[in-house]
């Protein structure tokens, strides 16, 4: 415990190194979008998914590293194809991309000796490949009707509320979500009003699609929306972090390889729901 504030070690270097990745994840998209306009967001994004297929491979000690590595980049590369080739863009291209990606996990698993832990590879696998493909949906949302304001309202909102909420749960622990896991409920309130303010303070980038709701509601819907998505898939993120580690996998490598798994699989989660929020509000 420290003299001031009485904060374990062990959360100081749970919450600090996560919250710096989110930052810098953040100012990764929303920089490059800014400066190259749809080339950076692509670079960006698929920055970010090499990044989750490494990270997620070394820390979850799925067996098969060099064919998980494989399948995970070719499905971030072309997750990103599906996206940007098209001239109008569609989601259900992803699906096929899941399904190749599958098929190629449950082959790599099939085929590797020797043949242990077959189910937990393949889902660790799966669950890659869900990663990697929603985070391509920031394309798409770039893409849109609205235009790039949208996506960088959406990545804005979402970073503000992971920081805030690993800075909130390394001062403010308690009352802890669940026992062994460094998660408070007061994070949660503040990421979900972190999220709202930061949609607030963009209201006037587009936000609103149809007009159904007064832009001021539409903007604080939205981003107490992805502030909420955004504080359950970090807390979700902070199990997985906690736990103890796969053989082979502690050491160095788990200790920057679980922050990129913090800040990115949020990130990851929050890209659909941001899509389907444009669609409704």
């Amino acid at each position: 415990m420290t003299a001031a504030l009485g904060i374990p070690v062990q959360d100081r270097g749970h919450h600090l190194p996560a919250a710096g990745a989110t930052v810098v994840a953040v100012g990764l998209l929303v920089g490059l979008s800014h400066v190259l306009g749809q080339g950076g967001r692509l670079a960006a994004v698929l920055v970010l998914q090499l990044a989750l297929v490494v990270a997620w491979v070394l820390t979850t000690g799925i067996e098969g590293f060099v064919g998980s590595l494989v399948i995970g980049a070719g499905a971030a590369g072309a997750a990103d194809l599906v996206i940007m080739l098209p001239e109008h863009p569609r989601l259900d291209g992803l699906l096929a991309v899941l399904s190749v990606g599958f098929l190629a996990g449950v082959l790599q698993q099939m085929l590797r000796r020797p043949r242990h832990a077959v189910v937990a590879s393949l889902a660790g696998g799966v669950l890659l490949l869900c990663a990697v493909s929603a985070l391509s949906v920031l394309l798409f949302t770039g893409r849109a009707a609205l235009g790039p304001a949208l996506s960088t309202a959406a990545v804005l909102a979402v970073g503000a509320a992971l920081v805030v909420q690993h800075l909130a749960d390394l001062l403010l622990p308690r009352p802890q979500i669940a026992a062994g896991v460094p998660r408070g409920l007061a994070g949660v309130v503040l990421a979900v009003l972190a999220g709202a303010a930061v949609a607030f303070l963009r209201r006037g980038d587009g936000l609103v699609a149809s007009g159904a709701l007064p832009s001021t509601v539409a903007a604080l819907l939205y981003g107490a929306v992805l502030g909420g998505t955004a504080a359950l898939a970090g807390l979700a993120a902070s199990f997985f972090a906690v736990e103890d580690p796969a053989e082979g996998t502690a050491g160095p490598t788990r200790t920057w390889a679980l922050p990129v798994v913090q800040a990115v699989l949020p990130l990851a989660v929050c890209a659909p729901v941001a899509l389907a929020l444009q669609t409704v509000l």
